[in-house]
């Protein structure tokens, strides 16, 4: 039984449009699986699915983790679990610092593996590991203290997300576009926090339009993603195969995808 199953997931929009039409997959910890699909594959819509996101209904399937169903948790009790969710657009808080956001996260956390009883992390305890987090995957100090994302550059709003993973623990990671925005150098020291964190403890499914990422965060298995349903899996060949016939050998109308 793997960390991450997911049986015949089909998933609409709230207007009912069908946008998952029967997705099986599973993903377990120590492997990187790489999800591919040309823009409108439904790519985003199955992590939002993924992680309870309001606006995406589950219409027929389930998702299991761990052996439980999560359909009826919400998008919090998914990532007390272990689940997590790095955005394509991470969203701005302004007022917010890195730090505090950081342990107002992990104290939820702890609180849920409580049984609901507050078991707030001590102050220097969570210093001493957020600063050993940041030198480990090259996040600059300065960035803890700045409002969560208000007016970062891309690539330091992706080394934050992946301060989180560090900082949280999950179990599986599921990224979402994380190359987008990045230039070459930051999609490098992102890439490298990834392959940091992924292993016997965490299981990552990456999710992306161009096969460059996976230059960096090597792949065990890739799955093509056309029209909500999975056309094809193989190993990290069928990435390259991508990059260099595109989606349309799949049916797809689009011009052959790049490494950048």
């Amino acid at each position: 039984m793997a960390l991450l199953e997911i049986t015949n997931l089909h998933v609409s929009l709230e207007d009912g449009t069908e946008i998952v039409k029967g997705v099986d997959l599973a993903v377990d910890t120590n492997a990187k699986h790489a999800i591919m699909g040309a823009n409108g594959s439904g790519k985003s819509t199955f992590a939002y699915a993924l992680m309870g996101h309001p606006a995406y209904q589950v219409t027929e399937g389930d998702i299991r983790f761990d052996g439980e169903s999560i359909l009826e948790m919400g998008a919090d009790e998914r990532a007390q679990r272990g689940l997590f969710l790095a955005f394509q657009y991470p969203h701005a808080i302004p007022g917010v610092t890195v730090t505090s956001f950081l342990r107002s996260a992990i104290n939820a956390k702890r609180k849920a593996a409580n049984g609901g009883e507050e078991d707030p992390i001590p102050v220097k305890e969570f210093r001493t590991s957020l600063l050993a987090a940041m030198e480990r995957l090259r996040v600059p100090r300065e960035l803890a203290q700045r409002y969560l994302n208000d007016g970062f550059s891309g690539g330091e709003k992706k080394r934050v997300e992946i301060l989180q993973m560090a900082i949280l623990r999950p179990e599986l990671a599921i990224m979402d576009e994380t190359d987008s925005g990045l230039d070459i150098d930051a999609l490098r020291i992102v890439s490298d926090g990834v392959n940091r964190l992924a292993g016997p403890e965490l299981g990552v499914l990456v999710i992306t339009h161009y096969s460059r990422l996976l230059r960096y965060i090597k792949p065990n298995v890739v799955h093509v993603l056309v029209d909500g349903r999975i056309v094809r899996t193989g190993g990290a060949e069928v990435a390259d195969e991508l990059e260099r016939d595109g989606y349309a050998p799949y049916g797809v109308e689009e011009e052959a995808i790049v490494g950048g």
